[in-house]
């Protein structure tokens, strides 16, 4: 099937080409799954491509938790993700004003030049979304925002009428791909979508197919109710790469979440 077919109205009614370029990756790998990569070293990530990177349709990284960086080793790193057809989802949280978001596009890790997606707060304003497109633009590339509309983990401080209004003036700025939402809280989600309309796309971390609480305040949901509830695609690490056979998890993931996609359009 095409990508408009499978997506339907979320493909009509998103402008950004970013978003159309992740759903044709997604129906291309049958994957909705972005794995969290969250290694310390080079070899760990450029491991994980090898190991599960049929099986994902992204990887989402933290640059500045790997000890031995180097722009060498990193553009290697990029250029292998690119090679396996996955988009780069730098988890980066910015959360300054426009100006400054702008240079830290830039600055040592140079994210501009590799990262497709990165995520941010509202809470300085929209300013924060011009100012990372503007980054892009300034290398002659394109990329997504996806704003933090809920949180999975315990305690954050996203509250309802928070996430009401990041939705409110992020549904209607060009420049952002989508929001991050909660799917450990499939009721929560459902609410979310609602809001969002299929105008933007929602990715949430917080799901496992072992559901119940994690290490450090995470909580999970299963990624076929989170896919059902209106996610576009799931966040996934330990599930998968602290697994005893990482690929054969990875498969599982991606088979639930297109499955449910599938559902979802029945």
């Amino acid at each position: 099937m095409q990508a408009n077919e499978v997506w339907g109205r979320r493909w009509s009614e998103n402008a950004l080409s970013m978003a159309r370029t992740y759903m044709e990756v997604a129906c291309k790998k049958q994957s909705l799954v972005c794995l969290a990569a969250d290694r310390s070293t080079m070899a760990e990530l450029n491991q994980l491509i090898d190991e599960v990177g049929p099986f994902l349709a992204a990887l989402k990284t933290h640059v500045d938790l790997v000890d031995d960086w180097t722009p060498e080793a990193w553009s290697t790193f990029c250029s292998k993700a690119s090679a396996a057809d996955l988009l780069i989802f730098e988890d980066r949280k910015f959360a300054d004003i426009g100006g400054i978001s702008r240079k830290q596009m830039s600055g040592v890790y140079g994210i501009r030049s590799w990262a497709d997606l990165v995520t941010a707060h509202l809470i300085s304003g929209p300013d924060v979304v011009d100012g990372l497109q503007a980054g892009w633009s300034d290398v002659g590339r394109q990329g997504g925002v996806l704003l933090l509309a809920q949180m999975s983990s315990r305690g954050n401080l996203l509250d309802p009428g928070y996430t009401a209004k990041v939705v409110a003036l992020g549904k209607t700025h060009s420049g952002v791909f989508g929001f991050i939402g909660n799917g450990s809280r499939p009721d929560e989600l459902e609410l979310l979508r609602q809001a969002v309309g299929d105008g933007k796309l929602i990715w949430t971390p917080g799901v496992n197919l072992a559901v119940g609480d994690g290490d450090m305040g995470q909580r999970y949901g299963n990624p076929r109710e989170a896919v059902l509830a209106g996610s576009d695609c799931i966040i996934v690490g330990s599930g998968i790469h602290k697994a005893a056979n990482p690929a054969q998890q990875a498969k599982a993931y991606a088979e639930a979440s297109w499955n449910a996609l599938v559902e979802r359009n029945e």
